[in-house]
């Protein structure tokens, strides 16, 4: 079985429903655990950081707390990101720290059964095989579920390990 299978079983295994906030980047819906979300923000200056990859933008200062902020368009590769009125920053409390996540848009929370939770495809890639949940589905809507956790923690991002800081 591979590491998508895992992670969609794992989800699922609390067989109850689970709410996801929707987002946008480009064209496709994503969705994130909820309980992850600590707050929703426009998109503000951030204090850029020298020799961080670049779809960290900087920091911001939140309320006395320092908050990386990750451009989630650059970390795709979705092209070349605009900041409007439209812009968010999904504020997340991942393995003990707080990341600003900055998306297109905030759609809603959506409610999904474990059954409208579908593993996702395995394609070969390495967001699909470490990152991905599965696939939600809402009628002809289709939601890309993304593990925030794993993917806030890995390496690649360059936050460094909370317990070193």
């Amino acid at each position: 079985m591979n590491a998508t299978a895992n992670s969609a079983q794992s989800v699922t295994a609390a067989n109850g429903p689970l709410e996801f906030l929707s987002f946008t980047l480009g064209k496709e819906e994503y969705g994130i655990s909820i309980q992850k979300v600590q707050e929703l923000r426009g998109y503000d200056i951030v204090t850029r950081i020298a020799n961080v990859p670049e779809f960290v933008k900087g920091v911001v200062n939140l309320r006395g707390i320092i908050v990386p902020i990750v451009d989630m368009r650059i970390k795709f590769h979705l092209g070349t990101p605009t900041y409007d009125q439209f812009t968010v920053v999904v504020i997340l409390n991942v393995s003990g720290r707080v990341v600003g996540m900055v998306v297109d848009s905030v759609s809603d929370v959506i409610t999904l059964s474990p059954e409208q939770i579908k593993p996702a495809p395995d394609m070969n890639s390495s967001m699909a095989s470490d990152y991905l949940v599965g696939l939600g589905t809402i009628d002809e809507r289709m939601l890309i579920l993304i593990d925030i956790d794993k993917l806030m923690s890995s390496a690649e991002m360059g936050l460094g390990n909370p317990d070193l800081t």
